[in-house]
């Protein structure tokens, strides 16, 4: 539906550019923005103050500029793969619709973005989003030479959880260190069950997977990194000092990442992609929670 009306409503020069940054396909962005936001309420929680609304926009805006820079990057660098897969052959750079060149200028001018908006923040915070693009550099070269480039999206797309603690707390702790990994868990196993679409074609390209890697075993592959992450969160909600509204958004987290694996289906990339859209609804179920514990240091 988003995508449809982007595509009804968006001059048809600039819609390659939309397409580009993934703006036609919010969730990418949404799962990005998530670990930031749970970071951000959760050291609220722990500093015992209100959530910082500011801070949620701020994070907000930064998650779209950047997911849009780092989809951009992805397609210059994979511009000749994405040939040899079906799902990706139409996208803007391979089809011919934007330029190798135009797809730089577009880069530059979005990480622009994403740059001023880490100026807002405390100098650890800038440090910090700063080191997070060797990450961001490095990923899409992971999927030619390791069967786990899942776990360097996960270090990559989880970045936000140490960030959004440090930007209100101006210090590190055990808490985000502990939901910074229980979100790569949450990012390797949505990013497994994404990757359902492509194994056939990934297979003749030569591109690796941990889709690829579990095979029959991907069911029981995807639930270990999800118990994975949901124990990881519990100890961060734990030392963080969350209430009881985290802990009931934790067992609605963990119930919907179940529900996922029972769905998964390896034949059928439409459930695939259906299950990881759905990671967005998991990801607000958690935030909710521990939001809600922060509006009740200012209620209470």
């Amino acid at each position: 539906m988003y995508g449809g009306l982007i595509e009804r409503y968006v001059p048809e020069q600039f819609l390659p550019y939309v397409q580009l940054a993934r703006i036609d396909r919010p969730v990418g962005w949404w799962l990005l923005l998530l670990p930031c936001w749970w970071s951000s309420a959760l050291a609220a929680v722990s500093a015992g103050q209100g959530p910082h609304l500011g801070h949620l926009l701020l994070f907000l805006i930064g998650a779209i500029a950047m997911r849009g820079a780092g989809s951009t990057f992805n397609d210059i660098v994979d511009r000749k793969l994405d040939l040899a897969v079906e799902r990706t052959r139409g996208r803007p750079i391979p089809s011919g619709r934007v330029s190798p060149f135009a797809a730089v200028v577009f880069l530059v001018l979005q990480a622009l973005i994403g740059f001023f908006v880490l100026l807002m923040f405390n100098a650890l915070t800038i440090w910090m989003g700063i080191v997070s693009l060797v990450l961001v550099a490095i990923y899409p070269f992971m999927k030619r030479i390791t069967s786990w480039p899942q776990a360097v999206l996960g270090l990559a797309f989880s970045w936000g959880a140490l960030v959004g603690w440090t930007a209100l707390q101006d210090s590190l702790g055990v808490a985000p260190v502990l939901l910074y990994a229980g979100a790569i868990f949450w990012t390797m196993g949505y990013d497994t069950i994404y990757a359902l679409q492509d194994v056939r074609d990934d297979s003749i390209a030569g591109i690796k997977s941990t889709a690829r890697l579990f095979g029959e075993n991907v069911k029981s592959g995807v639930a270990k990194l999800y118990a994975a992450s949901v124990v990881l969160i519990t100890l961060a909600l734990w030392l963080g000092h969350a209430h009881i509204f985290a802990y009931v958004s934790g067992v609605g987290f963990a119930a919907h990442l179940i529900w996922q694996v029972r769905k998964i289906n390896p034949a059928s990339p439409k459930i695939a992609l259906v299950l990881f859209r759905s990671n967005r609804n998991a990801g607000l179920i958690l935030f909710a929670g521990i939001f809600a514990d922060a509006l009740t240091n200012v209620l209470a």
